[in-house]
């Protein structure tokens, strides 16, 4: 898509999963400031306001997130320090010097008792001080009135980073056996393809003429499809094996178990299941089958930890 004048954006989380590749997705299209802990204390709020009004970007893009959803019930003072406070302030920020900014949240919003898909209007109901902490990240944003994006997203994963996939592949290569979740659902996600969907939308809306009509607000960003982490561990191994490294875990040595089997200090929503259908329609967007997604990052890892 053309894009005549680039933007000045200004991204912060540069090192997190998301975050390291919007600076892939985002750099042909806009001049990108990218900051991570190491150039920037995010508990700092001071120090985050003067970054913006040094930069007076065009669009603010906050990938950073405090993500330990277990410790977070141990240190919710810090989780809503950057979960809420944060993007609150930049979102104060970014209507000062009418800039657009992009947010991204979680499924954790939800209680996940909900039956089926959850869409943008289904009201949140958190059951642990991570989900709270993102819900009232999402709160404040609205509450200032600029115009904004918000991406909530679910299960994410990359090439960069640790995760799941990454998780199970290594336990594959030290085990035999392994048991895992299988009465939680959601949608694995890719944070290439978060960061691409990102860069698709944000150039609609640097090239829309009329901006107070953009749909602004909050989108479902999950890849198609649905899974549990059992049949999504299955998953992992069965494509490792056709690769033919060398695993002791066979996909069919993995084990199913119910959440209660293996207790944690925060509550998982059952169901994370969330409905893009408002994403894909309002932008035009086709959104890949979680097996797609995957399989492409997944021989991205595979080739890197064989290098």
């Amino acid at each position: 898509m053309m894009i005549l004048q680039k933007p000045v954006i200004l991204l912060f989380g540069k090192n997190g999963q998301v975050g390291f590749e919007l600076q892939r997705a985002l750099s042909p299209f806009g001049v990108v400031h990218a900051f991570g802990r190491q150039d920037c204390d995010l508990a700092d709020l001071s120090q985050v306001k003067e970054i913006v009004r040094q930069l007076r970007p065009d669009i603010i893009v906050n990938a950073s997130a405090y993500t330990a959803v277990d410790k977070a019930e141990s240190e919710p003072q810090t989780a809503y320090l950057i979960n809420s406070a944060l993007p609150s302030v930049l979102a104060e920020e970014a209507i000062s010097i009418g800039a657009l900014i992009v947010h991204y949240s979680t499924d954790y919003v939800f209680d996940g008792m909900q039956p089926g898909w959850y869409v943008e209007d289904d009201i949140p109901n958190p059951q642990s001080v991570y989900g709270a902490s993102k819900l009232a990240g999402e709160s404040g944003i609205a509450a200032t009135g600029c115009h904004n994006l918000i991406f909530r997203t679910s299960w994410v994963f990359g090439a960069h980073g640790g995760n799941f996939a990454k998780t199970i592949l290594r336990l594959a290569k030290e085990r035999e056996s392994l048991s895992v979740i299988a009465d939680q659902h959601g949608a694995p996600t890719s944070a290439h393809l978060i960061a691409d969907v990102t860069a698709q939308v944000i150039v609609q809306y640097w090239n829309e003429v009329h901006r107070e009509s953009f749909p602004y607000g909050i989108y479902h960003l999950v890849a198609a499809g649905e899974t549990t982490w059992y049949e999504y561990a299955k998953y992992v191994i069965a494509y490792a094996e056709k690769t033919g490294i060398a695993l002791r875990l066979k996909s069919s040595a993995i084990e199913a178990i119910p959440s209660i089997n293996y207790p944690l200090p925060a509550p998982r929503p059952s169901n994370s299941k969330l409905d893009s259908g408002k994403l894909r329609k309002t932008f035009g967007l086709i959104l890949p089958d979680w097996r797609q997604d995957m399989a492409h990052v997944l021989a991205k890892i595979i080739t890197d930890q064989a290098s």
